[in-house]
């Protein structure tokens, strides 16, 4: 009698068990999808503040040139400034200065 007990318990639980796994499996895949996410969303994070980093130093450079760049203007704007480059860069000089020759005073 013992072995027909043993029999006949595992097909009363037979149903239970299947169920059991069948959620066991579905939990392991969800979990599973679940830290996949988590890392691949880690990794998109750290590479965008990589960017964002990158993005901000270019920004600080463009905004420091752009300051000088207005500097420049500014100065371009006055005309002793327009003179100093043309008699260093063309050579030019207004009429009646008298040139000096760097090389003659050594």
């Amino acid at each position: 009698m013992s072995s027909r007990v043993r029999q006949e318990q595992p097909t009363k639980y037979a149903g239970a068990r299947k169920r059991i796994r069948l959620w066991m499996m579905f939990m392991v895949l969800f979990f599973s999808w679940g830290i996949y996410t988590f890392i691949h969303q880690t990794v998109t994070l750290a590479s965008e503040r990589v960017k964002l980093e990158d993005n901000h130093k270019l920004h600080q450079e463009t905004k420091l040139l752009q300051t000088q760049l207005e500097q420049e203007i500014a100065r371009l704007n006055e005309d002793e400034y327009i003179g100093q480059i043309a008699r260093k860069t063309l050579d030019m000089y207004p009429p009646g200065e008298t040139p000096i020759d760097k090389g003659m005073l050594k």
